[in-house]
């Protein structure tokens, strides 16, 4: 992965711009502007901002949160070494979004690996067997797809990435 300069990500906070922001979508829009805020102080979802260092103008943003995932969903081959529980523990990126004027600068890139890092770090501390992500449509899965995750049965915009994969790369 190429280094992206120029940007920092930041926990979600008041003193963030956000009136701006504009993906192209507007349900995930929406959330930055209505929802986020709430979210963090309900402890659903933690929010992290990315913006231009030394601005507060947000330009993207991407949302991290605990889930479980049922074992039954999960491709044969990742089951054979798990328990037979019918859930695992799971870190929930729940909402990934880039403002449209600076796609192809590879931020979305940047904010997936960003969220991704800090999954390993929780993964230390609290147990994970993957990221999950929901895709918002098939622009969003074959994002997620080139960075390797797989599909969940029967859930069709649903995708993981194994946290020993993940680890395997920020460990």
């Amino acid at each position: 992965m190429e280094a992206v300069t120029g940007y920092e990500v930041e926990v979600l906070t008041a003193a963030h711009e956000r009136s701006g922001f504009d993906c192209g979508i507007e349900p995930l829009n929406r959330y930055l502007m209505q929802q986020a805020g709430q979210d963090i102080r309900r402890d659903v979802a933690r929010v992290y901002v990315l913006l231009p260092i030394g601005q507060v103008n947000v330009v993207g943003y991407y949302t991290l949160a605990t889930t479980s995932m049922e074992v039954s969903s999960l491709p044969v081959e990742q089951t054979k070494k798990l328990p037979r529980y019918p859930q695992v523990p799971a870190i929930l990126i729940g909402r990934l979004a880039l403002d449209k004027q600076l796609k192809g600068k590879r931020l979305g890139e940047h904010l997936l690996m960003d969220a991704l890092a800090k999954a390993v770090a929780v993964s230390e501390r609290v147990a994970a067997f993957a990221v999950v992500v929901d895709a918002k449509d098939e622009a969003a899965k074959g994002f997620y797809r080139r960075y390797g995750f797989l599909s969940l049965t029967g859930y069709e915009q649903r995708l993981f990435l194994p946290m020993k994969t993940i680890q395997s790369v920020f460990g």
